[in-house]
């Protein structure tokens, strides 16, 4: 590795711990993969505690959503309008949560299909992407990082797993030796716990407010499950947090994985 941080190995080698307790031995460069707008917003307390302790975020929102967005929500009538609504969206949650705006990066790769979530095969992304490939791999290369965090390749969801699938594609090719922090998601079907950021009341309403900047999504969740995105989002953070056993009521969990070796 890079750097020396036993700490990190150790938490790597058995678990779960917290967030809390690993010692970096300086500030890391850390890159933020989310696939979708509001995929930042999913494990937002734990990147504040990282950017809290000096550390450099950079975000890259791999696609743009907008087959998320109900048809004509807030005036949006097509693909290129139901994009920056989202995007839109996004500027507001990082402004609230006090991302600097350069270090958020729009890359609108992949068009992604209807059936986005469904159960099956991811697509095969170096030889049918390669442009889309450069491009990630043109953003990983500017700022090289530390430590990464990216969706799990267990998920359900189809743009989920390729962005799993793009990162390591990415790191392989580049030599980059780094750590990845593999979040769990709504859609996350199993994975393994190493590492946890649990926390209270006062934080999950922070949390929530951050959730609801995406408004398309809170809209749409709301109609179609009978309760918010904030909602969804922190029931699976109260879940994690009760199969832990832990003492606070929520948790954000990741497994860990060694990037490019």
């Amino acid at each position: 590795m890079e750097f020396d941080r036993p700490a990190f190995l150790s938490a790597a080698g058995s678990g779960p711990h917290s967030l809390r307790d690993l010692g970096f031995p300086r500030p890391l460069v850390i890159q933020v993969l989310a696939p979708h707008p509001d995929d930042f917003d999913a494990i937002a307390l734990s990147l504040r505690y990282l950017q809290r302790q000096g550390h450099a975020l950079h975000v890259a929102v791999l696609t743009t959503g907008a087959s998320g967005v109900d048809p004509g929500f807030e005036g949006a009538d097509d693909d290129d309008a139901r994009a920056a609504l989202r995007e839109t969206e996004q500027r507001a949650s990082c402004a609230l949560f006090g991302l600097a705006p350069e270090r958020l990066t729009f890359l609108r790769l992949w068009g992604e299909p209807a059936n986005a979530e469904t159960n099956g095969p991811a697509p095969a992304v170096a030889p049918q992407e390669p442009d889309d490939l450069a491009r990630l791999a043109g953003w990983m290369a500017a700022q090289p990082a530390d430590l990464l965090f990216m969706p799990h390749g267990n998920d359900s969801n189809r743009t989920h797993r390729r962005t799993f699938e793009a990162v390591r594609a990415v790191a392989a090719t580049q030599g980059l030796r780094a750590w990845a922090c593999l979040n769990q998601d709504a859609k996350t079907v199993q994975m393994r716990v190493d590492l946890h950021f649990d926390f209270g009341a006062q934080d999950a309403a922070w949390k929530a407010r951050l959730l609801r900047c995406h408004r398309s999504q809170q809209e749409r969740n709301l109609r179609t499950r009978g309760s918010g995105f904030d909602a969804r989002v922190l029931e699976v953070n109260r879940q994690a947090a009760q199969a832990l056993g832990l003492r606070l009521p929520y948790a954000e969990t990741f497994e860990l994985m060694p990037l490019g070796g």
